[in-house]
């Protein structure tokens, strides 16, 4: 298969791209790296556009590998002829290439390989020409009698061969390739899910609203198709589904009756015979499964664009952060951290409901805001968290420098606390204290602290666990790799689970990379990442433009400027007169202009990158050091508890 040519018609991209990316992804190149970094070989898409070409062009490698290994068990049966490799070389899903192969998949006994082993495939392909238009069947049905030394393969009486011939016959009629996608295709947009509850049933009380429901299934939402699963799943719901059986009848009889003959009472009752016994349940089963994939994809596709916004949350920088994990009877506990994140202190605090010790919890968090100077409280979101709020922000007032608050979604702090990596980064705390720590960093950093949870615990979509896991993952770790690398990471401080999510690093990597910086101190540019061990040159190309060194030996490792590019860059400023010093002091805004007034294309011919990767270092060069979600609206701190009163046209909460 020309993968090129395939993909570039159904995504309307240029072939030479397609093949460009192609290429690129079996050199190893990662999707954030091949986005930003190779826009002149794939036309400037984004990483988004670049994942659909990348899943589809997996699923096209392994619809090709099938179609390989269909083409080799049908030449080992003797039954490939060139009409069927055009069929198998044309076919565009693996749906229809089952379809095609069905007929010759080896079966197990069934009515009509008895009826086969017994002699009738003859009188099935008489009955099946339907040219005895006149005469008695039972005459022509009594030339296949005859007696065997195996009983099995014995044709005792006329009704018996018949009955065997038209057994044939059905199994064909169910194996006609055209006769299935004509039925699939009617039955997926008519077809009606019918649901009702079962009395049994355990959490029957919660699909009490499926009783008795029917909806046509081509119509059905995601969420319901989702929530029936389940119910059905827990034995709670009995699933039907409701066909128009007459139109499957008529579909299979125009298709395979061919005017009058002695047959074709017979042929008929073989027609309702194949779709019932044989036809009928394998396209319910695919109508369920396409719903359910369909759903999941919708379902997983939630997830995504839920789960970017909360990754993307702007940060609290430069800031001491108060991190507060609410509770009733255990307490409140806390934690502070400072600006780069390190734990100061912790405690805990007993402020809410049955303790009410109000007085006490005051004087600790005051005695902790004035010691370490705390800028911000951050107050999780789970139980007890109003009345924290409420405790706080009275609390608030009475400090002696001023301090604000922000409620921040604690989703899968738990899950951190008690994870593997929450103990290596706290192995003597308690895994409540951990989650007050969780949450302190959610406000100064809610990137490099989410990363460190499964992204599957951190609550952004339903029927997460009905999912099919391995997806779901996939899709949910393209997301966090796809901010990571568009925000980029500091060399010198991330930890290495986040450096992990850094295009073309892995754990074994990481770990090295932080042992250099314990060994070596900071890194002072980019190409010292080549001593650290196992980072290879092709590890360096991937991953070097998205590392970040805020002081390094030149301005240009705190951009997004690949060194691959470097040499670029600093023709772009000579030729305008202006050094790395100029772009560190910020002195170089009318860069731009000063580009788009000479002209992109002959600039760029002069420096020797293309126009969009001249853009880009423009763009970078004149922003050195900046952060994407600074642009984004900063966190709503407050000062006080609001209620429904305070709540305006156009806030966001």
């Amino acid at each position: 298969m020309d993968f090129a040519k395939a993909l570039s018609v159904e995504l309307n991209i240029k072939e030479t791209h397609a093949q460009n990316i192609i290429n690129l992804i079996d050199e190893g190149c990662t999707i954030p790296f091949i986005a930003r970094y190779r826009k002149e070989m794939h036309g400037s898409m984004d990483d988004q556009a670049i994942r659909v070409f990348a899943d589809r062009l997996e699923y096209l490698r392994s619809l090709d590998t099938r179609k390989q290994e269909v083409n080799r068990l049908i030449d080992e049966q003797g039954k490939l002829t060139p009409e069927l490799v055009k069929q198998i070389d044309e076919a565009i899903t693996l749906t229809e290439l089952e379809d095609i192969y069905r007929p010759f998949r080896p079966k197990r006994k069934t009515r009509a390989t008895v009826a086969i082993a017994k002699g009738l495939e003859p009188l099935a392909t008489r009955i099946l020409e339907q040219k005895d238009k006149d005469g008695d069947m039972n005459l022509i049905a009594a030339e296949f009698i005859h007696e065997d030394e195996d009983e099995a393969k014995c044709v005792n009486n006329t009704e018996e061969a018949i009955n065997g011939a038209l057994d044939i016959i059905a199994e064909i009629i169910s194996d006609t390739k055209e006769a299935r996608e004509q039925i699939r295709d009617f039955v997926f947009k008519t077809a009606e899910i019918f649901t009702e509850l079962k009395e049994d049933g355990e959490n029957v009380k919660t699909y009490s609203m499926y009783d008795g429901k029917k909806e046509i299934a081509a119509k059905m939402p995601s969420h319901r198709i989702l929530a029936i699963n389940r119910g059905e799943k827990e034995s709670c719901i009995k699933v039907t589904i409701n066909l128009n059986e007459d139109k499957c009848y008529g579909v299979l009889s125009d298709m395979f009756i061919k005017g009058d003959s002695i047959w074709k009472e017979k042929l008929e009752a073989t027609c309702v015979d194949s779709f019932d016994r044989l036809i009928r349940s394998s396209v319910e089963r695919e109508l369920r499964n396409d719903l359910t994939d369909k759903a999941n994809e919708q379902a997983i596709k939630m997830f995504e664009v839920n789960l970017k916004p909360l990754l993307m949350q702007p940060p609290l920088k430069h800031k001491v952060i108060l991190g507060l994990d609410p509770a009733y009877r255990t307490g409140c506990k806390l934690a502070v951290i400072d600006e780069n994140g390190t734990v100061l202190d912790k405690g805990v605090i007993y402020p809410t409901p049955p303790h009410n010790k109000i007085e006490e919890a005051e004087a600790v968090v005051l005695r902790f805001i004035a010691k370490y100077k705390v800028d911000s409280i951050a107050i999780g979101n789970g139980t007890a968290s109003k009345e924290s709020e409420i405790f706080v922000a009275n609390l608030i007032k009475k400090a002696t420098k001023p301090v604000n608050y922000m409620v921040v979604n604690e989703a899968g702090a738990s899950v951190y606390s008690a994870s593997k990596l929450g103990a290596e980064e706290f192995p003597d705390y308690h895994v409540e204290e951990r989650s007050a720590v969780s949450i302190a960093r959610r406000l100064q950093d809610p990137l490099a602290e989410l990363i460190k949870i499964d992204v599957k615990s951190i609550g952004v979509g339903q029927y997460q666990h009905d999912m099919p896991q391995k997806r779901l993952t996939d899709v949910l770790e393209g997301v966090v790799e796809s901010c990571v690398n568009s925000v980029g990471v500091d060399l010198n401080t991330a930890s290495p689970s986040l450096l992990s999510k850094v295009s073309g690093l892995n754990a074994g990597i990481c770990k090295n990379i932080v042992k250099y910086r314990e060994e070596n101190g900071a890194f002072k540019n980019r190409k010292e990442l080549l001593k650290v061990s196992k980072l290879g040159e092709k590890a360096f190309e991937q991953c070097a433009g998205f590392l970040r060194i805020a002081n390094g030996d030149t301005v240009l490792d705190n951009t997004a400027v690949h060194p691959e590019s470097y040499e670029a860059a600093l023709k772009l400023l000579q030729e305008f007169n202006m050094t790395d010093e100029d772009v560190k002091n910020g002195n170089i805004k009318r860069l731009g202009d000063l580009v788009e007034q000479t002209g992109y294309d002959k600039v760029s011919a002069k420096v020797g990158v293309g126009v969009p990767t001249l853009k880009d270092i423009v763009e970078e060069l004149q922003k050195p050091g900046r952060d994407i979600r600074d642009a984004l609206p900063a966190p709503m701190l407050r000062t006080d508890v609001m209620g429904m009163e305070d709540l305006k046209v156009g806030m966001m909460m």
